[in-house]
C-alpha cells in the first residue's frame, strides 16, 4: 500500500524519503537527476529563504512557469515554510494573472525566464514585492540559484502547517467572470491512499491501479496550473516514484521519455493520447513497462481507444474528478475498456474506496438509478473552500462535505455514473476548463456587438470547441475575425472562439434568460450525449 501515516502534512515528505533512501533518484528534469537528498536539502533551502524574506505560515506564494524539477522544488520548499503556493496558468492573458495575484495577495512570484512580458504586465499594481527568476533573468529579481545557494540546509524550525491546512490554491475558470482560487488540504493529496488502506472489508482490486511500488517511473507532462500536472506530480513523490518532468505536453517528447526511462505510470487526456498516436516516432516506441495509463477530462471516443490499446497494450483507466476534490474520485476500471464497445464506457466510472457518489434534483433530493441530476460527491479528498469566496463555497460544498459537481448525469443500478451535460455550461476544450461567463465577458466590449452567448460544440481533435453566437449592433456588418481577435486580447488564447455565428436575436425565456440548450441543438444533432 501507499499510505505513509508518518507523512502529516507534504512537507514530511522530502525528508522522510531522504531518510529511506537519500541516493535513490526523485526527479529527472532534462539532463538533470535529482537524488532524494538534494531534493531535501533544496526545498529546505527554498523554504529557510521564504522565512528570511517575511513569508509566514499560511502565506500565498505565486508560481508561474512550466513544468520542471525546479517547479516541484518551489512547492514543496512552500510547504516547509507553511505557506500556500498558487499556481498561475501561463496561458492566461494579463489581465487574468494579475487578477490572481490581487485575489491570492501573494507576495512573492517565483517566475520563468520566458514568461518575462507576461510577469511584468501582470505584477504592476500587484501585492507582489519580490519576484525570484526561476532561470534566466528578469528585471529586478532574485536569481533562485544564487538567492537558494545563500540559505541553510537544514529543515525550517517552525511549527508548520496540519493535515488539515491548505497546501496549494489552485484557480478555476468561474462562472462568474472571475476565477476562484480552490483550497487544496495537505491531507486531500493522500486521503483516498488512507481509505484504501484502512477500509480492509471492502478491498477493490480494480484500483490496483492506485496502487505504488518502489520501482514506479512516474511521467508529468501535463501542466503544473492543473490537478492533473502539480497534483500528479504531488503524488508521484509522496508515492516516492522516480518522477520525470517535461515542462509541457510534446508528442515526441513524451514519447521519448517513454523509451528512455521506461515510464510506468502517467496521465493524460483524449486529445493528448490522439496526438501520441498521430506521432510518426509512435511506431517505434516500446510500452511495454506502462502498467496503465490514466485519461480523463472526457470520455474517450471507441475509435481512439481501439487505436490505443493496440498500440499501447496496457491498461487504461478513465477518471474522473475536479480540482474540489483534487482530482479523481471515480473511475473506470481497465476491465470495463472493451475494444468492442460496451454499456458502461461510456460512464465515468465507479466511486473509489472512501468516496460516495449521489445524483440529486434541484431541491437537493437522492434520486433513483437512471434518473437525471446534478452529481454531488463527498470524498475526504474535498477542498477545504473557495478563497474568500463564502457564498460561492456555500453553494458548492454544503456542511455535510458533499460536493456539487455542476455535472448533470445519472447512477445506474451498479453505482456507474454517467455525465450527460455540465450544469454549469461549462466547455471542455483539449482537457481545458472553459467558462462561457469569461468569454461572453470579453467579446462584450466589441464595439459592433449587442449581445453574445458562448456554447460549447463538437470538435473531432479538442472534444468541443468554443463557439460565440454574436447578436450585431444596429447599422454594424462585425468580421467574425475580428470579434476573435479582440477576445484575444482580454484572455487566454485557449479560451478564444474558434468560430463566430451571426444571429438576429437571442433565445430567451419569459424571464430573459437565453436558452443555450436551444442554440447548442443544431451544433449536436445527431451525438447521444451534449458533451464530447
Amino acid at each position: 500500500m501507499t499510505w505513509r501515516p508518518e507523512i502529516r502534512t507534504l512537507a514530511d515528505v522530502p525528508g522522510i524519503r531522504a531518510q529511506t533512501n537519500p541516493q535513490k533518484i526523485a526527479m529527472i528534469c532534462g539532463d538533470r537527476r535529482t537524488t532524494w537528498a538534494e531534493f531535501e536539502a533544496r526545498t529546505n533551502r527554498i523554504g529557510n529563504g521564504l522565512i528570511a524574506f517575511g513569508v509566514k505560515p499560511k502565506d500565498r506564494i505565486a508560481l508561474l512557469d512550466q513544468n520542471s524539477d525546479t517547479y516541484f522544488e518551489i512547492l514543496f520548499g512552500a510547504f516547509k515554510a507553511g505557506a500556500v503556493p498558487v499556481t498561475l496558468n501561463w496561458r492566461l492573458a494579463p489581465p487574468e494573472i494579475a487578477y490572481i495575484l490581487r485575489d491570492s495577495g501573494a507576495g512573492i512570484l517565483f517566475a520563468g525566464e520566458r514568461h518575462a512580458a507576461l510577469t511584468k504586465a501582470a505584477s504592476s499594481g500587484s501585492p507582489v514585492r519580490q519576484t525570484i527568476a526561476i532561470d534566466g533573468t528578469l528585471p529586478g529579481a532574485f536569481s533562485l540559484e544564487r538567492w537558494r545557494a545563500q540559505q541553510s540546509d537544514e529543515p525550517p524550525e517552525l511549527a508548520g502547517a496540519g493535515p488539515g491546512d491548505t497546501a496549494v490554491q489552485m484557480y478555476t475558470s468561474g462562472t462568474t467572470g472571475h476565477p476562484k482560487g480552490v483550497e487544496i488540504p495537505h491531507q486531500a493529496f493522500y486521503a483516498l491512499r488512507r481509505a484504501r488502506e484502512e477500509d480492509k472489508a471492502h478491498f477493490d482490486p480494480e484500483l490496483d491501479w492506485n496502487d505504488w511500488n518502489d520501482n514506479e517511473v512516474s511521467l508529468v507532462a501535463m501542466p503544473g496550473f492543473h490537478i492533473s500536472g502539480s497534483g500528479w506530480g504531488i503524488m508521484s513523490l509522496y508515492n516516492g516514484a522516480c518522477t520525470i518532468v517535461l515542462a509541457q505536453f510534446d508528442a515526441g517528447e513524451v514519447l521519448r521519455a517513454i523509451r528512455e526511462h521506461r515510464i510506468s505510470k502517467t496521465v493524460f487526456v483524449p486529445t493528448t493520447i490522439h496526438q501520441l498516436l498521430q506521432h510518426p516516432d509512435c511506431a517505434k516506441t516500446d510500452f511495454s513497462s506502462i502498467r496503465h495509463l490514466l485519461y480523463g477530462a472526457s470520455p474517450i471516443p471507441l475509435d481512439l481507444l481501439r487505436e490505443a490499446i493496440a498500440t499501447f497494450k496496457c491498461g487504461f483507466v478513465q477518471v474522473y474528478g475536479m480540482t474540489e476534490t483534487t482530482g479523481a474520485v471515480t473511475y473506470l476500471p481497465a476491465g470495463d475498456h472493451d475494444p468492442r464497445g460496451n454499456q458502461r464506457m461510456r460512464s465515468a466510472g465507479k466511486a473509489m474506496t472512501g468516496v460516495k457518489i449521489d445524483v440529486r434534483d434541484a431541491s437537493g433530493k437522492s434520486l433513483p438509478p437512471g434518473e437525471t441530476g446534478e452529481i454531488w460527491i463527498h470524498s475526504p479528498s474535498r477542498m477545504n473552500g473557495y478563497w474568500n469566496l463564502k457564498e460561492a463555497t456555500a453553494a458548492t460544498l454544503t456542511q455535510d462535505g458533499w460536493v456539487k459537481t455542476g455535472d448533470a448525469g445519472y447512477l445506474d443500478e451498479d453505482g456507474y455514473v454517467y455525465v450527460q451535460d455540465r450544469v454549469k455550461d461549462m466547455i471542455v476544450s483539449g482537457g481545458e476548463n472553459i467558462y462561457p461567463a469569461e468569454v461572453e465577458s470579453a467579446i462584450y466590449g466589441h464595439p459592433d456587438v449587442a449581445e453574445v452567448a458562448v456554447i460549447a460544440v463538437p470538435d473531432p481533435k479538442w472534444g468541443e470547441a468554443v463557439k460565440a453566437i454574436v447578436v450585431p449592433k444596429p447599422g454594424t456588418n462585425p468580421d467574425p475575425e475580428s470579434i476573435i481577435a479582440f477576445a484575444r486580447t482580454r484572455i487566454g488564447a485557449y479560451k478564444v472562439p474558434k468560430s463566430v455565428d451571426f444571429i438576429a436575436a437571442l433565445p430567451k425565456n419569459g424571464t430573459g434568460k437565453i436558452l443555450k440548450r436551444e442554440l447548442r441543438e443544431p451544433y449536436w444533432k445527431g451525438f447521444e450525449r451534449r458533451v464530447n
